[in-house]
């Protein structure tokens, strides 16, 4: 048997470092945060440790080494969570009368503390929401805007805190609203409201949620040092656990409801964590159904984060489902899905 060499060890110690890792981020979505809370910041680079596995599966192929079997199998059986991290074809089905659309957005105040140098923001929104035209619109952290034109919905539901400048929720809808509700949490501002819809003889309920925000900046990559390092690690945990006890608040509030549900908004959390799981249950997420390319919904430079979801019941099919990547008139990108109920 040939001697390893110097390099090859290295790299195989990397490599089984990074297989723990591994191993240990495909855990964490079914441990709580609480219990692990600064573990459970590893969810967040899952799919880079997966972009590593397939680079060490790479090298160990090209040297016809067996270690490649180790990557090999990371790989294999997270193939699970490589599909919520990348789609690589989109679906598309054809459009039919009892088709619906849905639309949800965190807009950011309609950029009412002038986070962006742009003086059309409202405007800009508005206009999109026209040129789309959802049935149903779902806004996380809104903010009346007479600048914002949602005069088309007949029906709305909006929720609203704070004293001149108010913010909260919003659901607009072209169908009516026969029941709503809010489901708060304690000691905190963020919250879920939700609709039963009444689609001809059909009734949906949707929630827009809005999770506990982390409350980091896109640009803090920018100087990072150990200092900061340790804050991001310290607030991350922190948001992770509060997290956590909505998420669980929120499955309790499903577990009652007798319709079929559909589910958006920002989670605020990665598609690898707890409360993803927790809050996905059995449902389906419409960007695995019909979505392309990473799916990214938050402006954070160089990595795509996908925050913000559509979760839907097993009796409504995705037809089409796309992230605007490009509209960047918030830190959030508008998310819309084209559905159906299965026949």
């Amino acid at each position: 048997m040939r001697k390893q060499t110097w390099l090859s060890k290295i790299m195989f110690f990397f490599n089984i470092v990074l297989t723990v890792l591994t191993f240990l981020a495909y855990l964490l979505p079914f441990l709580a945060p609480k219990a692990f809370p600064f573990l459970s910041v590893l969810t967040l680079i899952l799919p880079f440790f997966l972009i590593l596995n397939f680079f060490f599966f790479v090298y160990w192929l090209l040297q016809f080494k067996r270690y490649m079997l180790l990557s090999g199998l990371v790989l294999l059986l997270g193939i699970t969570f490589i599909n919520r991290f990348y789609k690589f074809s989109e679906t598309n089905l054809p459009k039919e009368e009892n088709d619906f659309t849905l639309m949800s957005y965190n807009v950011r105040l309609f950029n009412l503390y002038e986070w962006l140098p742009k003086e059309d923001v409202p405007e800009q929104i508005s206009k999109l929401i026209d040129e789309k035209n959802p049935d149903i619109l779902c806004l996380q952290e809104y903010s009346p805007n007479e600048k914002v034109n949602t005069t088309k919905f007949p029906f709305s539901f909006i929720k609203l805190e704070g004293g001149k400048n108010k913010y909260g929720q919003a659901i607009f809808s072209n169908y009516s609203i026969i029941n709503q509700g809010i489901i708060e949490f304690p000691n905190s501002n963020n919250n879920v409201i939700y609709v039963d819809l009444l689609k001809q003889k059909d009734t949906i309920r949707i929630y827009s949620i809005h999770l506990q925000s982390i409350k980091i900046s896109t640009d803090i990559h920018e100087n990072i040092d150990e200092e900061k390092s340790k804050f991001i690690f310290k607030r991350l945990s922190e948001a992770f656990t509060i997290q956590q006890q909505q998420a669980e608040i929120i499955k309790a509030h499903f577990e009652t409801c007798k319709y079929p549900k559909i589910i958006c908004g920002d989670l605020n959390n990665s598609a690898f964590s707890y409360v993803y799981r927790t809050i996905k249950g059995d449902l389906k997420d419409a960007f695995e159904e019909a979505g392309t390319g990473f799916g990214k919904s938050y402006n954070f430079k160089y990595y795509p984060a996908r925050i913000d979801y559509v979760f839907v019941e097993n009796t409504i099919n995705v037809k089409q489902f796309k992230t605007i990547d490009t509209f960047f008139q918030s830190d959030h990108f508008p998310q819309i899905a084209r559905c159906s109920f299965v026949k």
